[in-house]
């Protein structure tokens, strides 16, 4: 075997003028962490925490800075609270949701929790994920990211953004303007096709992002038809570049 690889690096070499080394593969679930260790981070803005899977994802990695988790689903905000306890560099913001205004507003829940939204769900999502019907409502009261986490961002070196909101991502963008300049990593869900009404696809907030100083730099698959096959929803790691 390795005299066939040994050929091979030859013909490549003789022929082509390439040389053939092997390199280190990082799995691209673990670029989040990697991201985090590259830019030196701090403080994590952990948004749609859900039950905190994220945060004690990065736990289990070794990210032992700041979180700040911000979850608008009463059941998961109970949850979240659990899973960060005795936890202090771990908060937990008071249950809100976040968006690009203050107020107060209805949030769809799911019967699979993670698919809860501001938005009504549409049948591509509920013909993917049966499980993801709306099963009820609830009120929560709706914040902006720029005075959620202006406390926070004044003894931070380094903040990585992460939002998963299922389609109201753009909303947190609207309400988060002073807050991204100070923000240089973003990670954060895109739909390739409409699964909640009126949200923003991926292309839109790809282009965003690059108009704020950020370039993409990995794709993570999220969501797919069981059926066709065909991705429905992937999450974007960007860096600020600018």
């Amino acid at each position: 075997m390795d005299s066939i690889k040994n050929l091979i690096k030859t013909i490549l070499h003789d022929v082509f003028g390439l040389d053939v080394r092997r390199v280190k593969y990082i799995p691209i679930s673990e670029a989040p962490e990697v991201a985090l260790q590259r830019l030196g981070v701090d403080l994590v803005l952990d948004v749609g925490a859900n039950q905190g899977q994220f945060a004690s994802g990065l736990r289990r990695r070794g990210y032992a800075g700041r979180i700040v988790s911000f979850e608008p689903l009463s059941s998961a905000h109970k949850a979240l609270l659990h899973a960060s306890s005795g936890d202090a560099m771990w908060d937990v913001f008071p249950r809100c949701a976040l968006g690009e205004r203050e107020g107060e507003v209805e949030i769809n829940i799911a019967g699979n929790s993670e698919s809860s939204s501001l938005l009504p769900m549409l049948e591509s999502h509920r013909s993917a994920a049966p499980e993801s019907a709306y099963l009820g409502k609830e009120s929560v009261k709706l914040m902006t990211l720029d005075k959620a986490a202006e406390h926070y961002l004044k003894n931070a070196r380094s903040t990585f953004l992460k939002i998963d909101t299922q389609g109201f991502e753009w909303q947190v963008l609207d309400g988060a303007r002073a807050t991204l300049p100070h923000v240089k990593g973003i990670l954060l869900e895109l739909s390739l096709v409409q699964l909640y009404e009126g949200q923003h696809l991926w292309q839109e907030v790809v282009a965003r992002l690059e108009a704020e100083g950020f370039t993409l730099w990995a794709f993570t698959p999220v969501f797919s038809d069981p059926d066709s096959r065909r991705m429905l929803q992937m999450d974007g790691l960007f860096y600020r570049t600018a």
